[in-house]
């Protein structure tokens, strides 16, 4: 045991019910310096990104954050909202479009933390259900819900899809056949005599590769069916509030790539300690004319983060589309973990209804398209 974990040992610790966006704003060194202590967290606990959402997302009285703390250490948080509808329920912050939502906990910590935070969940929750959704597994939360003192399950939720921390050639090798890689290899030959380049950009320059970011995504999905969130005015302006603080801190890459001095795509990577995920990407059309492969440039470009001593996993985030399986990941499926209290154990119940109701309906609507196919 270090001093400093021993010294935690001996104080004694206390939760706080934040509901305060001030303070929220406020809490950004202490947040990032528990985040830092937490091999479990990803990009979307960093606290640019949920500040960020909040004041896009949020609604005003609503904010409940639950910190712990050692002394003045930040040692435990959990970041969340109370809802009304469909059923009341504390949801964690970044709902939509986070990929994984989680709690941050010390990974010092001998279970004291953890122990306080679920009893100071269990009170902040009085009459609302607790609704983790999308939990990578192996998430903080976890602690919390092994020590839950009323009902609970876990239902799983969105598959990820999930590559090594290797370099292009070893992922080039995973494929399933040869000639699976001879192509590869020509799509990336043909990049090269396109004089395809990648540039990283700094933090100063954020602001306007996020706008062009988002004009070729808007462009590149123009008469198809889009994410309708990812054209919002809000969301534009949770990105640009959120990715430059990530930029300078080490949360995010932002990668633009250019044919001469035309920019033809641009890509959001989000990173921590250990992943790396493509979050957003926006490419022209007309790479598609010249029989330039997107996938391959977007996972060229992230696998040199990540196959260069940086983070562990290359996460392809939440999706099954069959260009990302063709590039043989592993389906990693993020977990729904529901908290009642005993009082509250018919929200339980009913949000299980709601869930195995929709999933039924997702099957029905893939029968059918299944056979509709020729």
């Amino acid at each position: 045991m270090t001093a400093t974990v021993a010294a935690r040992a001996r104080v004694r610790l206390t939760a706080e019910l934040v509901n305060d966006a001030d303070v929220f704003a406020g809490l950004a060194p202490a947040w990032e310096r528990l985040a830092g202590r937490c091999a479990a967290a990803t990009p979307f606990q960093s606290h640019a990104w949920l500040h960020s959402w909040w004041l896009s997302y949020g609604r005003p009285g609503r904010l409940r954050l639950l910190l712990v703390r050692a002394g003045r250490d930040l040692v435990a948080a959990a970041p969340l909202m109370l809802v009304r509808r469909p059923l009341p329920a504390l949801l964690p912050l970044g709902a939509g479009i986070s990929d994984y939502a989680d709690v941050l906990l010390d990974d010092a910590d001998d279970g004291r933390a953890a122990g306080v935070l679920t009893e100071a969940l269990a009170d902040a929750a009085r009459t609302a259900l607790v609704d983790f959704r999308e939990v990578r597994p192996g998430g903080a939360v976890e602690r919390v819900y092994d020590r839950w003192p009323g009902p609970r399950r876990t239902v799983p939720d969105s598959p990820c899809l999930e590559l090594p921390a290797v370099p292009m050639d070893e992922l080039i090798a995973r494929l399933p056949s040869g000639k699976s890689g001879q192509r590869a290899r020509a799509k990336l030959r043909r990049l090269a005599a396109l004089g395809v380049r990648r540039r990283t950009v700094g933090p100063e320059e954020v602001g306007t590769a996020l706008d062009r970011l988002l004009a070729l995504h808007r462009l590149q999905w123009q008469g198809r069916d889009v994410t309708s969130e990812h054209l919002r005015p809000r969301f534009r302006a949770h990105l640009l509030r959120a990715v430059g603080p990530m930029v300078r801190s080490g949360n995010a890459v932002v990668t633009e790539f250019r044919i001469g001095d035309e920019v033809v795509a641009v890509d959001l990577t989000l990173l921590s300690g250990g992943m790396a995920g493509g979050y957003l990407y926006g490419a022209h059309p007309g790479l598609r004319e010249r029989r330039a492969d997107v996938a391959v440039i977007l996972l060229d470009a992230c696998a040199e983060l990540t196959g260069s001593g940086g983070p562990g996993t290359l996460s392809l985030l939440r999706g099954d589309e069959p260009y990302k399986r063709h590039w043989r990941p592993d389906r990693v499926v993020n977990q729904r973990l529901l908290m009642a209290r005993r009082h509250t154990a018919p929200l339980l119940t009913a949000a299980l209804c709601g869930t195995t109701a929709r999933q039924r309906g997702r099957e029905l609507r893939h029968r059918w398209r299944e056979r509709g196919r020729p």
